[in-house]
């Protein structure tokens, strides 16, 4: 990267996002060093403009910035820094410094929690009750919900419609694991359709 450090007095806005959901979660200012030092640790590190030193994020509370990837923008002064965000985000307990909605991106959350369950089963687990049952089972489900989706929308009422479309997608994630193909294969099949339109 070529980043442009003299714009800003030294100083780069830093722009984080949550990898999974897209949320943006914090910005903060780096300097040449504080940036050399995010890549080396893979946390993201701060230069703090009040106690004029490196602030790496978490440091304090355990609540890490990982560092999943780092781009730069189009004049190379500012970067977009995406996270696996250890806890919450903001000094006040937020998961946010914007306190935005927690579930704003809750279908990636959820994609999350499944891949959890799959790396870390737990007992009683519902998605583990069904991994033990297998593809096929998985995959009977996904249609079971479908029909009954269906069945909603054309008989029933508007929460029960709803309802059913979240077991619907619910069981599609599940599906979805268990094919090792993520939500954002399936973006981007879905856009690059969109663009042969």
């Amino acid at each position: 990267m070529t980043i442009d450090f003299t714009k800003g007095d030294g100083l780069v806005p830093a722009i984080i996002q949550d990898e999974q959901t897209l949320e943006v979660l914090t910005l903060g200012y780096m300097n040449a060093e504080a940036y050399q030092k995010t890549v080396l640790e893979n946390r993201v590190t701060f230069f703090s403009r009040t106690k004029k030193r490196l602030w790496t994020k978490g440091e304090e509370s355990g609540n890490f910035l990982n560092v999943v990837s780092i781009k730069e923008d189009c004049d190379n002064d500012t970067l977009l820094i995406k996270v696996n965000p250890i806890g919450s985000t903001c000094h006040k307990g937020n998961r946010s410094c914007f306190n935005t909605p927690y579930n704003q991106n809750f279908i990636f959350e959820l994609e999350k929690i499944i891949e959890d369950r799959y790396q870390t089963p737990v007992e009683g687990s519902y998605v583990n009750k069904l991994r033990d049952k297998g593809l096929n089972k998985i995959a009977q489900k996904v249609g079971e919900e479908g029909v009954e989706t269906v069945i909603a929308a054309l008989n029933e009422t508007e929460n029960d419609f709803v309802n059913e479309a979240s077991d619907l997608i619910f069981h599609l994630l599940v599906l979805l694991k268990e094919k090792n193909i993520s939500l954002e294969k399936i973006a981007e099949n879905l856009e690059s359709r969109h663009s042969k339109k």
